[in-house]
């Protein structure tokens, strides 16, 4: 069906489809507290395969990351139209962008390959979460519909229903920074079982600190594991 028709019910199939592909992605979990923000992801690989291609975390700005699941090659156009997003309002207003702002840049680019004919819906979610100006964390989720949610957790991907359910009954906004780094590990652990080790996962931080995104090397990825 066209992408522009609405099925009897109010359906645009589309755009299912296109969700479907989310809910078929590598599981995506972001976590915040009032100071600092986590992410982690789940990485499918063989032992052959190189690091390149199949990145499941970006980095937008200093301040701001964002975690997939869905169709990479789909997520990295709407990495790079939010990175220039953050340098233009950086040139324009001499501030950086705010986590909403960026997101609902994203979302309206989102929104328009929903209405137009001989286009198709981007095949990705979009966790994007970071620390803004004013030293106040944000969690937004992105869908391709265009719409976007407010979070202090959440989970995307292929094991969102499982990991949701244990977010909902760990998570506390009293956390400290530690724990909130923990969490997520925590999460993709009561997923993957034996699974999980440094190879199998990405963590990203933004911390109260210095407020810069950084993605962890192995070897910090092991210490953490360690830890749970």
């Amino acid at each position: 069906m066209a992408i522009t028709q609405f099925s009897p019910e109010g359906r645009l199939f589309q755009v299912e489809y296109a969700i479907e592909a989310v809910r078929r992605g590598t599981t995506a979990i972001c976590c915040r507290n009032k100071d600092s923000v986590v992410f982690a992801v789940e990485k499918k690989s063989s032992e052959l395969q190189e690091v390149i291609g199949s990145e499941k975390i970006f980095k937008i700005d200093d301040h701001v990351g964002v975690a997939i699941a869905g169709l990479t090659a789909d997520a990295r156009v709407l990495v790079d139209r939010a990175r220039v997003q953050a340098q233009v309002n950086l040139l324009n207003y001499d501030e950086k962008i705010t986590v909403k702002d960026s997101t609902l840049n994203i979302c309206e680019y989102l929104q328009l390959f929903t209405q137009n004919a001989g286009v198709r819906p981007f095949g990705v979610s979009l966790l994007i979460a970071g620390i803004d100006p004013d030293g106040k964390t944000s969690l937004y989720l992105t869908d391709p519909s265009g719409a976007m949610w407010g979070y202090k957790a959440f989970a995307i991907g292929s094991g969102a229903t499982e990991a949701r359910t244990y977010l909902e009954e760990h998570y506390k906004e009293e956390m400290n920074d530690e724990e909130l780094t923990l969490l997520p590990l925590q999460t993709l652990k009561s997923l993957m079982g034996d699974n999980l080790n440094k190879n199998s996962c990405d963590v990203a931080l933004i911390l109260k600190d210095d407020r810069k995104f950084k993605l962890l090397d192995l070897q910090e990825k092991e210490e953490l594991l360690n830890k749970i």
